[in-house]
C-alpha cells in the first residue's frame, strides 16, 4: 500500500451502506446483467465485488446517471476512507446513509460540496466533478496534451491526470464532456482504472533552504508543515543549508533560535551551507556550529565536507552511510525507511565556501566524485530511491558546482533538494536528456518565505514516473500558536535590540528619500555602496565597483545616533551580496539603463561606489552616458575601458536581472556571478561600526550634464 493511496479499513457499517447506495437491487455479476457490453464487464465486476448492485436483477443501468450522494458513498468505500471518525462536513442535505462517506470525502480534500452548507446530494454527478474526485482521491499524477476544448482551469489538472493514466480519452477527440452527467458504466470504468493505478511507491517531502536566521517567519512555516504533514503523514522534511547568518536573530542567538523551530517541526535531515562556516575565523572558531549540530534532533548529511582537522567536531562526524542515524551526528548519507521503502539522502556543500566564508581547517572535496561515491554506497545497500540534499546552487558558477551539472553528470540521483542560489523554482525541473533515468530538482527561494512541497511516484525499479509539487506562500498562511509561544522570548530580545544605538553617530541626515535615491546621487547611497565595496573586496580583492538600485533604499536616517531599527527600515528586503564579472562595455550598458528614465524616478537608478560617470538626460535613451571613470587603489580615476573585465559588487536581486537589468541577467546566466551571500543590512552595519562619527557627502559620482 503506498502512502499516496493510503487506505483505512472500511467498517462493516460502511460496507452495508454501500451495498444499498447505488440501487436497492440484488447483487449480481456482470454476466447476469443484460445491459453490460463487453467493454464494461471487468469494471462492473469490480464494482459488484465492492458491494454494488444493479438497478434491477437483470440491469446494471450502464447508461443511467448517478447522483452525487450515491457516487460519494461508493468512492469513499473504494478508497477505504474512515467514514466513522471524519469531522462533520457542515452540509445539511446529506441523507443519514451517506453522512459518513461525505464527511470523509470532505475531510480528505476530495470535495468541498456545492456551497458551504449544500453537498448537492440529489444532483447527478458530472464527468468533470468525477474527474476531480478521482484525481484527488487516488492522488493521480501526470499531465498529457489533449485536444479537448471544453476544459476550464478548474478541471484541467484532474482531466490531464485521468488522460495521462489512460483512464479516459473523452467523449470525442475534442471534448472530455465536463458538464455531461457521468453514466453508471463510465463511473464503473473510471473507478476500476483509477484503482488499478497504484505506483510502486510515492514519496512526499517538504523542503526549505537559505533560511538565514529568519526565525520570525517560523510560526507560519510551522502551520504549513503541519497542514502538509496531516495529508501526508510520512512526508520527509529537509533543509538544504544556510540556516546561519543574515538577521539579528542569528547575530544574537547563533542559530539556536532557528534550531528550536527545526526541532519542534521534526526535520529529518539538513546539509551545511556556506554560511554555516561564517564564524570560523573568530576566537571561538566553529563552536557555534558544533553546538548547533549537538543540539539538533535530526542528523546532518555531508558527503564532501572534511571536518577531521577541526577538533570541535570530534565525536560528531560518523562519515558513513547510516541506516539508523543518530540525532546530532554528521553522516555522508543516511537511509530513511518510508512506508517500508528505503530512501537514501546524501549531502553536498559548495566548494566555493573556501573563498566566500571562513571554514578554517574544514575542507571541501570534489562534489561530483563524492556524489558518485555516495550513490554507489547507497545502491550497494539496496537503495534505489536517492535524494541529494545540496547547497551548491541551482545554476551557480560552473567553475565551482551547481545542481544542473550534478544532475547531468551523476546517474542514480532521483531528487535534488537544493539551496545557495535562493532560486524560486515554482515548478520542479526535470533533467532527463542523455540520462538513464530522470532527476528532479527543487529549490524554495529564501528566508522562510515559502515551504517547498514535492510528491513523486517511483516505479518498481526506483525510477521517477510522475511528480507534483508547489511552493506554499507563507505570507498567506496563519501562524501556529505553539510556534508563536516559542518565538516570544527571542522576539522580545530582538525588538529591544532594534531600539539600541549601533554606537555610531551621523553628523548629518542621511538622504534616502524616494525622489532622490531614484534620480541622483545621495550621501546615503554613497555610504551603502562604499560598505558593499569594502565587503566585496574582503572576498575578492579585485572588486573595484559597487552598485545598488535606488529602489532598494527605503528611508532616510536622521542626524544623530543610528539604531539597528533605522538600518532595517532603510534596507528591509534582506538582499544578499553578489560579485559580477563585467566588461566595461556591459557596465556602460547598465549605466544607460540606470538613467534611461531620467529625470523621472526609476527604482533601478544605480547608486555607485568606485566609479563616477556623467550623462546627458536630454539625449535619447541609450545614448545618454558621456563619460565613465573607475577609481584606482591610489584614489585616482581613469577612463573605463570597454574591453576590460571588472569585478563589480551588487545585490543578487539586481545581479539576476531585477529592475530590467538584462545585461546583468546575461552575466548571471553565463556563470559570471558569484554569490558569497552576506545580507545588505549586516554589511552596512558592519561598515558603519568602523567609525565613531560619519559625515558623508555627495562627491560628484553621478552628474547629469543637462541639469547644470
Amino acid at each position: 500500500m503506498t502512502k499516496g493511496n493510503r487506505k483505512f479499513i472500511a467498517t462493516a457499517a460502511t460496507a452495508a451502506l454501500v451495498a444499498s447506495a447505488i440501487a436497492p437491487a440484488a447483487s449480481a455479476a456482470a454476466k447476469d446483467f443484460t445491459d453490460v457490453p463487453d467493454r464494461y464487464k471487468d469494471a462492473v465486476d469490480f464494482l459488484v465485488e465492492k458491494g454494488a448492485n444493479g438497478v434491477s436483477a437483470t440491469s446494471f443501468g450502464t447508461n443511467q446517471s448517478i447522483k452525487r450522494v450515491d457516487a460519494a458513498v461508493f468512492v469513499a468505500n473504494v478508497l477505504g476512507l474512515d467514514t466513522d471518525n471524519a469531522p462533520a462536513s457542515g452540509f445539511t442535505d446529506v441523507p443519514d446513509r451517506a453522512v459518513g462517506a461525505v464527511n470523509a470525502l470532505k475531510a480528505a480534500g476530495i470535495t468541498s460540496g456545492k456551497t458551504a452548507t449544500s453537498f448537492g446530494s440529489s444532483s447527478e454527478i458530472t464527468r468533470g466533478e468525477l474527474a476531480i474526485w478521482l484525481q484527488r482521491g487516488f492522488k493521480l499524477k501526470g499531465s498529457a496534451d489533449s485536444a479537448f476544448t471544453d476544459i476550464s482551469d478548474r478541471y484541467a489538472k484532474a482531466v490531464e491526470a485521468l488522460v495521462a493514466n489512460e483512464i479516459t480519452n473523452g467523449v470525442s477527440a475534442t471534448k472530455y464532456g465536463v458538464g455531461q452527467q457521468a453514466k453508471r458504466g463510465d463511473f464503473a470504468i473510471f473507478l476500476h482504472k483509477a484503482d488499478a493505478v497504484k505506483p510502486a511507491f510515492e514519496l512526499s517531502l517538504m523542503h526549505t533552504n537559505d533560511q538565514h536566521g529568519n526565525a520570525q517567519n517560523a510560526p507560519k512555516l510551522a502551520t504549513a508543515v503541519k497542514e502538509f504533514r496531516a495529508a501526508n503523514p510520512e512526508a520527509l522534511l529537509l533543509d538544504a543549508g544556510d540556516v546561519f547568518s543574515g538577521t539579528l536573530y542569528f547575530n544574537e542567538f547563533e542559530g539556536q533560535a532557528d534550531l528550536q523551530f527545526m526541532n519542534y517541526l521534526e526535520y529529518d535531515a539538513m546539509t551545511f551551507g556556506n554560511h554555516e562556516f561564517d564564524l570560523g575565523s573568530g576566537e571561538d572558531g566553529h563552536k557555534a556550529l558544533a553546538e548547533f549540530v549537538k543540539a539538533a534532533k535530526f542528523p546532518f548529511v555531508s558527503a564532501n565536507v572534511d571536518f577531521s582537522k577541526d577538533s570541535l567536531f570530534d565525536g560528531l562526524v560518523e562519515g558513513t552511510v547510516a541506516a539508523d542515524a543518530e540525532d546530532g551526528k554528521i553522516y555522508n548519507a543516511i537511509i530513511q525507511e518510508v512506508d517500508g521503502e528505503k530512501v537514501g539522502i546524501f549531502g553536498l556543500t559548495t566548494s566555493e565556501t573556501a573563498e566566500i566564508s571562513s571554514p578554517g581547517q574544514v575542507e571541501f572535496k570534489n562534489y561530483i566524485e563524492e556524489a558518485k561515491a555516495s550513490v554507489k554506497e547507497l545502491q550497494d545497500q539496496g537503495v534505489n530511491k536517492i535524494i541529494a540534499l545540496t547547497h551548491i546552487g541551482y545554476d551557480d558558477n560552473i567553475e565551482f558546482d551547481n545542481d544542473l551539472e550534478l544532475a547531468k553528470q551523476v546517474d542514480g540521483i532521483d531528487i535534488i533538494v537544493g539551496g545557495h542560489t535562493h532560486t524560486k523554482l515554482e515548478e520542479a525541473v526535470v533533467i532527463s536528456e542523455n540520462k538513464t533515468e530522470p532527476t528532479v530538482i527543487v529549490q524554495a527561494n529564501e528566508y522562510n518565505k515559502y515551504l517547498g512541497t514535492l510528491s513523486v511516484n517511483f516505479d518498481s525499479e526506483g525510477v521517477v514516473t510522475t511528480l507534483d509539487g508547489e511552493l506554499v506562500d507563507l505570507a498567506e498562511v496563519a501562524e501556529d500558536a505553539e510556534a508563536v509561544k516559542i518565538l516570544k522570548p527571542y522576539k522580545e530580545t530582538i525588538d529591544a535590540m532594534q531600539q539600541e544605538s549601533i554606537g555610531v553617530e551621523s553628523a548629518v541626515a542621511l538622504d534616502g528619500e524616494r525622489a532622490n535615491v531614484r534620480t541622483k546621487e545621495t550621501n546615503l547611497g554613497n555610504l551603502i555602496t562604499d560598505g558593499m565595496l569594502k565587503k566585496a573586496q574582503s572576498i575578492n580583492p579585485n572588486t573595484v565597483i559597487a552598485l545598488t538600485n535606488g529602489g532598494g533604499i527605503r528611508a532616510s536616517i536622521d542626524q544623530g545616533d543610528i539604531t539597528l531599527g533605522e538600518i532595517l527600515t532603510v534596507m528591509p528586503f534582506g538582499n544578499s551580496l553578489g560579485i559580477m564579472q563585467l566588461t566595461g562595455e556591459e557596465i556602460v550598458e547598465a549605466l544607460e539603463h540606470s538613467i534611461s528614465q531620467a529625470p523621472e524616478q526609476n527604482g533601478g537608478f544605480l547608486q555607485v561606489s568606485g566609479l563616477k560617470f556623467s550623462y546627458d538626460s536630454s539625449k535619447p535613451a541609450g545614448e545618454c552616458v558621456v563619460s565613465v571613470e573607475v577609481k584606482g587603489t591610489d584614489g585616482s580615476f581613469s577612463e573605463l575601458e570597454a574591453d576590460q573585465t571588472y569585478a563589480v559588487a551588487t545585490n543578487t536581486f539586481t545581479a539576476k536581472g531585477g529592475d530590467g537589468y538584462d545585461v546583468f541577467a546575461k552575466a548571471y546566466a553565463d556563470g559570471r556571478v558569484s554569490e558569497p551571500g552576506f545580507v545588505d543590512f549586516q554589511i552596512f552595519t558592519d561598515y558603519l561600526t568602523g567609525f565613531e562619527t560619519i559625515e558623508p557627502v555627495t562627491e560628484g559620482r553621478i552628474t547629469d550634464l543637462s541639469a547644470e
